[in-house]
């Protein structure tokens, strides 16, 4: 079986924190939309796709996977950690990786509304003077509740290099490490600043990012970098 990822061609976005499970876990997929048009790719055939199924997702990303068609991040990792584990085996445990899930895609969340806090419709040049007051509680109070809510989880685990759910790696790892990762391009200077308070979250981070299966993919041009169409966009105005 080979799964079929569907996401906007282009940015790493939300897409993003599925790539990096079915890459983990080592299983074949295709990323639909960043392949040419003739084999149907591109964004109209995305469109055009979620137009046809029934029941349609409301938004990419969404994955196939033989008959079923799995929409919204955490649903699409939920059933990747149970399948490829990336989630404990329990149902405690699998409801805890989904509960840190939900609270990494709030985070995310949040990051994309910095910089877009009127409207997604519009352009971030139409509204930087709200951006930039958005962008200053972000930095000051939501980074810091959010990454210290992960510090103090891997911080209470008592274990050297064990992640979020303990010593099994799972998904919310690998989505806490983009988060980070997206917040170091988006926010450089404010996360300089709150490093010395993040240092198992940082860890994590650089422990994620030199597993083998990982380091391969970011070496790789399956990798698409960050850049000013995605969720966390560098805007030095925003950083402080």
């Amino acid at each position: 079986m080979v799964y079929e990822l569907h996401y906007w061609p282009g940015i790493q976005g939300r897409g993003e924190f599925v790539r990096l499970a079915l890459e983990e876990a080592g299983v074949e997929y295709v990323d639909v939309a960043r392949q040419p048009v003739k084999q149907g790719g591109g964004e109209q055939a995305l469109v055009g796709l979620m137009q046809e199924l029934d029941p349609p997702p409301f938004a990419p990303p969404f994955l196939v996977s033989e008959t079923m068609v799995i929409a919204q991040t955490a649903n699409i990792l939920l059933f990747l950690g149970h399948h490829h584990n990336l989630a404990p085996s329990d149902e405690p445990g699998r409801l805890w990786v989904n509960q840190l899930q939900l609270t990494i895609a709030d985070l995310v969340a949040e990051a994309h509304e910095v910089h877009h806090p009127i409207a997604s419709s519009l352009y971030y040049e139409d509204q930087k003077a709200p951006a930039k007051k958005r962008a200053q509680h972000f930095r000051k109070e939501r980074i810091p509740k959010y990454l210290g809510y992960f510090e103090r989880i891997l911080r209470g685990g008592g274990e050297s290099g064990a992640g979020l759910a303990g010593e099994l790696l799972c998904y919310a790892d690998l989505s806490l490490f983009q988060a980070v990762r997206g917040l170091q391009y988006a926010f450089p200077k404010a996360m300089t600043a709150l490093k010395p308070n993040l240092s198992g979250v940082l860890a994590l981070a650089q422990r994620v990012e030199t597993r083998p299966n990982i380091a391969r993919y970011l070496a790789s041009p399956r990798r698409i970098a960050f850049n000013k169409q995605g969720i966390f966009r560098h805007y030095p105005e925003l950083d402080g």
